[in-house]
């Protein structure tokens, strides 16, 4: 498992979420190092990234379940800063929605700027449906982004919708056929480098910042209500059947 990193020309760079057993699903190390490669990203020359999941299963299915789910301030932090819950990031994201898009794939993909999907894709936040809270940023960003009534639905049914309904209340810019999704991604980021780097960043900036003021106000709460679900005995049952591929019972 691991985060791929190209370069793609001298001003765009592909990162590639690589965990296919698992759906691309992002462990702590993971999340540490997606965290750490922002920092370098935005310290460095890159004008654009584009963002995809390796083959053609899943962009991401969110956090490693099966791995370590606690959440110490140290722990959330990483993770935070992993999905760019709340840290104003300068350079834009194209993401390259390859596949099953669900949990924490879906707020990491909160975090991008411009989005394809192929047609075959899924999008949902099954957090509930385990007992658990959507700690990385849908709770906020989602309403934002698309509308409260279509957050609401995704967050309270916790059911998946299609590519083409993901396009149709904003999730996503549009639906590309696989074999066209890196190509028009690739396409993107490079006119979006072709672009002045300072004013880009500076629109990307002064946006980025104002949803991450919203996400960072919300913060304790969101770790009071996370840290409230995790403590129940709900929340032990619902991993349990995770795990156990089985439907849950909540008494």
């Amino acid at each position: 498992m691991e985060l791929r990193v190209q370069d793609h020309g001298p001003h765009v760079v592909i990162i590639t979420i690589d965990n296919q057993p698992k759906r691309n699903a992002l462990s702590r190390a993971m999340m540490a190092d997606l965290a750490a490669l922002w920092d370098r990203l935005e310290a460095g020359n890159c004008r654009a990234v584009v963002l995809t999941g390796a083959g053609d299963r899943a962009f991401s299915s969110g956090a490693d379940v099966s791995g370590d789910l606690s959440a110490d301030p140290e722990r959330s932090r990483i993770v935070t800063h992993a999905l760019l819950k709340h840290h104003p990031f300068s350079k834009p994201i194209v993401a390259a929605v390859n596949g099953d898009c669900v949990g924490g794939g879906v707020e990491l993909l909160l975090s991008t700027d411009i989005r394809a999907a192929v047609p075959h894709a899924r999008f949902g936040l099954p957090e509930v449906r385990w007992s658990i809270y959507p700690f990385g940023g849908a709770t906020v960003k989602l309403v934002q982004q698309i509308g409260y009534v279509h957050a609401m639905e995704l967050l309270l049914t916790a059911k998946l919708v299609a590519a083409a309904e993901a396009a149709r209340i904003g999730l996503v810019n549009r639906v590309v056929a696989p074999d066209l999704l890196m190509p028009w991604a690739l396409e993107t980021a490079e006119t979006i480098a072709a672009c002045s780097p300072s004013a880009v960043q500076a629109v990307k900036q002064q946006i980025s910042a104002t949803i991450a003021e919203h996400a960072l106000a919300r913060e304790s709460l969101d770790q009071e209500l996370g840290d409230r679900v995790r403590a129940s005995e709900h929340f032990k049952e619902g991993v349990a059947a995770f795990l156990e591929k089985r439907a849950p019972r909540y008494p």
